[in-house]
């Protein structure tokens, strides 16, 4: 799995967010329209694309995009 991919598979969650606007550094939760049911569908397609399962510690636990790419290759 590269981190470019993952990233664009992130960005579809958002209602306005683009690809090209975000890094690996990115922290996903300052994205603009992030909610809860954002969270749900990053957790969704994470399952969905990767067969990885996170739940809402998981996701209290990663601030960067990078930081949750890696926590779903380390489950892969």
């Amino acid at each position: 799995m590269e981190i470019q991919e993952f990233i664009e598979k992130i960005a579809e969650q958002y209602e306005d967010a683009n690809a090209d606007t975000l890094t690996p550094d990115t922290e996903f939760r300052q994205v603009d329209n992030y909610s809860s049911l954002t969270a749900l569908m990053i957790l969704s397609i994470i399952d969905e694309e990767y067969n990885v399962t996170l739940n809402g510690d998981d996701m209290r636990k990663v601030k960067t995009i990078q930081e949750l790419f890696d926590l779903v290759n380390s489950r892969i």
